[in-house]
């Protein structure tokens, strides 16, 4: 059972836990695609996170928050969640390692803007899903027998 209110808890380890096995699934999705078979930035990022989302939806909503919210109500917000997360992030990282790395050829630059990407996305997502997408209700007073 999580704490309510606290910041660092168990849904954050179980978070990690979760994320652990969708960054692995992810990556292989991700750098094969980007890698083996050059494809571009975009699409295979956006690939990586299409697929592993679908799981880390129900990990995330039974596992990790252990929310009892209505599956039908947290979806959408879920998925606004990740596809806000996956802009920012992706966009950001690109941006500032191109700029950092001017030097380098594009598919080294793009390799390490994925990997940047990768953790922006991390932590923009586990904020959106605690507090936006599997946030819990509080009843109202007099619901609950109070």
């Amino acid at each position: 059972m999580q704490t309510r209110g606290k910041f660092f808890d168990l849904s954050m380890l179980r978070f990690a836990a979760v994320g652990l096995i969708n960054t692995a699934v992810g990556s292989a999705i991700q750098f094969g695609l980007y890698n083996l078979g050059h494809c571009s930035y975009w699409f295979s990022t956006a690939a990586n996170y299409t697929l592993t989302s679908i799981l880390s939806f129900f990990l995330n909503r039974r596992f990790t928050f252990r929310s009892r919210g209505r599956a039908s109500a947290q979806a959408p917000r879920f998925a606004l969640n990740i596809l806000v997360c996956y802009l920012v992030s992706y966009k950001l990282a690109k941006v500032l390692v191109l700029k950092l790395l001017s030097g380098c050829t594009q598919t080294v630059a793009e390799n390490i803007a994925m990997l940047t990407g990768m953790a922006f996305f991390t932590c923009l997502n586990y904020l959106g899903q605690r507090f936006f997408a599997f946030r819990e209700r509080r009843s109202r007073r007099g619901e609950d027998g109070i």
